[in-house]
């Protein structure tokens, strides 16, 4: 059974949410039909048959985050906070977390660079130390930047044990041989924008055996995690993003430039990181606001291992410029 726990108003209205995202109707086929499991204080307990969706990811947004609920003028309150799905449901991370703490960095400027401008920005990245470069989410394939040109640049600039991750989001008839293009000329992962490209492009990914770890950008997930009375909390879209097959996943920053409370980012960690049945624990990306002056105190409030802290525009406003930025970070991680 998939069991998914709704904050959710008005009281008395479980089963017509039940109802709603199962059969549509007051009656039906009883092997399809929604249940409730408890109500009280606000929080609704439903579970669905599995075999209502199976593992098509999108059925499964459209029924439990973006559904009815949502849409339905009777409820004023439908906000998905828990989702338990059956152990080996979805595959999880190929790739699971490392020990330590790891220190990434963006290339920036977001636009405008070419490719060999993008892999001297990406040498000097490496060379201050930090083991993962990535695109920008914006970054895609503009003509004075072509994906493949610079995926060959970045990979020749950098050490074998630096991982470039470019950002493979478009069209999603081609999404699959933009990624082995990439691959093919030396990334040392795959970078999508997992909630505008849509979740399923992570597990599409993950069952493309590609040899390479996946990073999902959570781009796109503001609109259903930021409304406090409908959509779904970010946690569960860090644990489905985990389950689809994320190897990095991120979770925002404590008191950072991001919309999340502290508390948040803590419930993202723990969905990324802690136990989930069979699945593997994705690495945790801590981002948005993070660099020399506060990364220790960032990856100290995260604890634990299993942790890339991702440096931005702060990188960049060192004095030393960027290259000095990420060895900054990486000495006070020390």
């Amino acid at each position: 059974m998939i069991r998914a726990t709704f904050e959710l108003e008005p009281h008395g209205s479980a089963l017509a949410l039940a109802l709603e995202e199962s059969l549509g109707l007051p009656d039906g086929p009883a092997f399809v039909r929604g249940a409730v499991v408890s109500e009280g204080d606000g929080v609704a307990v439903l579970e669905f048959p599995e075999t209502n969706w199976g593992r098509n990811v999108p059925l499964l947004v459209s029924a439990l985050v973006a559904g009815e609920g949502v849409e339905t003028r009777a409820f004023t309150r439908c906000r998905l906070v828990d989702l338990q799905l059956p152990d080996g449901f979805l595959p999880g991370p190929a790739f699971p977390a490392r020990p330590g703490i790891g220190v990434g960095a963006i290339l920036k400027p977001s636009l405008g660079l070419r490719p060999h401008e993008a892999a001297e920005v990406a040498a000097a990245i490496g060379s201050g130390g930090a083991t993962l470069v990535k695109d920008d989410e914006l970054l895609g394939d503009p003509d004075w930047c072509p994906l493949t040109k610079r995926v060959a640049a970045v990979a020749a600039a950098l050490h074998p044990c630096v991982q470039y991750f470019p950002n493979i989001t478009g069209a999603s008839t081609t999404l699959l041989d933009r990624a082995r293009r990439v691959v093919d000329r030396g990334a040392g992962g795959v970078m999508v924008n997992a909630f505008a490209q849509g979740l399923d492009a992570v597990l599409a990914l993950r069952e493309a055996d590609l040899g390479v770890p996946i990073l999902a950008h959570r781009v796109g997930s503001g609109p259903w995690a930021r409304n406090e009375r409908f959509g779904v909390s970010s946690a569960v879209l860090a644990m489905l993003t985990r389950l689809c097959g994320a190897d990095y996943v991120l979770v925002g920053s404590f008191g950072g430039k991001l919309f999340d409370s502290d508390d948040e980012v803590r419930a993202q960690l723990d969905a990324v990181r802690g136990p989930l049945g069979q699945a593997a624990t994705a690495t945790a990306i801590v981002g948005g606001g993070v660099g020399p002056d506060n990364v220790r105190a960032q990856a100290d409030a995260a604890g634990g291992e299993g942790l890339l802290m991702l440096l931005g525009s702060a990188a960049y406003a060192h004095e030393g410029g960027v290259e000095a930025g990420v060895r900054a970070t990486c000495e006070a991680l020390r």
